[in-house]
C-alpha cells in the first residue's frame, strides 16, 4: 500500500475538493482532472499551455459541449417521437438546448463556483452558466467519451426536464411570436433603443417597441436582444387574445 501511495501523485486540498464535487455532479468517477479544470478557466484567466502556447480556457470545451449535447438529444428525440418530421424534431430540440434552459442548468448546479477568472462574478452576464455547462460535457466526452456524455445528459437534462408534450406549448422566443403575428396582420411595429439613465454598475440596454405608430411595450436589461425580447413578452401578454387566436 504504501509503494502504491508512492507511485500515485497525491492531490492537493484544492484538487481533492474539486475531484469530490466534480464527481457529485457528474455521478461519475473522472480520470483526467486537466480536462475538468479547462471547462471552468475563463478567458479573462489569459493562461496559454507551456508545450504549445495556445489559450487555455473553457471556449472550445464550449464548442464541443454544444456538440454534443445537440447529437444526444437529437438522438432521444428521434427515439421517443417517432411520428416527428424535421422540422418539428429540430424545433423540439431548440427548445431543449435554448440559452436561457442551459442558463437554468448551469444555475442549478452551482457551476460557477469553479470558474476562475479576473473578472468580477458579480459581472458576468447569464450566458456564462451554459457556457460552462457546455464545457462541462466537453471535458466529460474528452474524459470518458460518448456513453458518459449520454449518462450524464441524460441525469442532469432529460429525465429532470425534457417532458415532450409540454415543450410542444413552451414559447421560446416571444419577439419571433409577435413579429409572425404582426406580418400576418400587416401590423407596422418597430423595436427603438433609447439613453438609459440607470446607474447600474453593468451597463443596460432600453428598448421601445412601437405598433402602429404607437408604444406598446419597453424592455430593459443587460443586452439589446433581451430588452427586445422583454419589450416583446410584455406585448405577447397585452395581445395575448388576439395573437393566439389568429
Amino acid at each position: 500500500m504504501s509503494l502504491i501511495r508512492k507511485i500515485i501523485k497525491p492531490r492537493t486540498a484544492r484538487d481533492e475538493y474539486f475531484f469530490v464535487e466534480l464527481k457529485k455532479i457528474i455521478g461519475f468517477i473522472p480520470k483526467n482532472l486537466h480536462y475538468y479544470k479547462k471547462a471552468f478557466i475563463h478567458r479573462s484567466i489569459q493562461e496559454v499551455d507551456k508545450e504549445s502556447g495556445l489559450p487555455q480556457n473553457y471556449e472550445r470545451l464550449e464548442f464541443l459541449g454544444d456538440a454534443m449535447l445537440s447529437a444526444v438529444i437529437a438522438a432521444y428525440l428521434f427515439e421517443e417521437v417517432p411520428s416527428g418530421d424535421e422540422g418539428y424534431l429540430t424545433q423540439m430540440r431548440s427548445k431543449i438546448v435554448s440559452r436561457e434552459h442551459l442558463n437554468e442548468l448551469g444555475r442549478d448546479l452551482d457551476l460557477l463556483k469553479f470558474v476562475k477568472s479576473t473578472v468580477a462574478k458579480s459581472k458576468f452576464g447569464e450566458n456564462i452558466h451554459g457556457n460552462v455547462f457546455e464545457a462541462l460535457i466537453g471535458a466529460i466526452y474528452l474524459d470518458r467519451g460518448y456513453n458518459f456524455c449520454e449518462k450524464f445528459i441524460q441525469k442532469r437534462v432529460i429525465i429532470p426536464y425534457v417532458d415532450v408534450p409540454k415543450l410542444e406549448g413552451k414559447i421560446t422566443s416571444y419577439k419571433s411570436l409577435f413579429i409572425e403575428w404582426c406580418q400576418k396582420q400587416k401590423k407596422d411595429f418597430q423595436y427603438e433603443v433609447y439613453e438609459d439613465t440607470g446607474k447600474d454598475t453593468v451597463k443596460h440596454f432600453s428598448v421601445k417597441l412601437f405598433l402602429d405608430g404607437k408604444i406598446i411595450s419597453k424592455g430593459r436589461a443587460t443586452s439589446k436582444k433581451k430588452a427586445e425580447e422583454t419589450a416583446s413578452k410584455r406585448a405577447y401578454f397585452a395581445f395575448q387574445n388576439e395573437i393566439t387566436n389568429n
